[in-house]
């Protein structure tokens, strides 16, 4: 009778690839996920920490495109040192202004009306 209570305890046994984890075994995965997480949320807070900083950093630029911005649209025209081939370099660009706009129109009527007295006069009288 003993040899048919073993030959039954044994056939209940599941194969040893079957059989679920000890506790101890779930209670160590457990612990290792938690670290896990815990690595993962320090991770997240430096990257968001670096990306607060990073758009405080971006805004204070702004700021500071928008002062310079403003400084150079009220200040006079700035003007630009030679360059080492000595050349001078180029004039940023300056908007024009309403009086240099009428002077220049003046001295083109000047022009057009010296042009207009040379056409009417004879070539002969030129030469004298």
């Amino acid at each position: 009778m003993g040899d048919a209570n073993a030959q039954t305890a044994e056939s209940w046994a599941l194969p040893e690839r079957s059989r679920p984890p000890l506790l101890g075994e779930l209670v160590e995965r457990i612990d290792e996920a938690m670290a896990t997480a815990r690595a993962s949320e320090a991770a997240v807070m430096t990257v968001g920490a670096a990306a607060l900083d990073a758009a405080e950093q971006a805004k204070r630029a702004a700021e500071l495109a928008e002062r310079a911005s403003a400084a150079i649209a009220t200040s006079a025209p700035i003007r630009m040192r030679s360059t080492s081939t000595g050349m001078p370099a180029p004039r940023p660009f300056e908007p024009a202004r309403t009086d240099d706009m009428s002077d220049f129109s003046a001295r083109a009527d000047r022009v057009a009306e010296r042009l207009r007295r040379l056409q009417r006069t004879p070539i002969g009288r030129q030469a004298l």
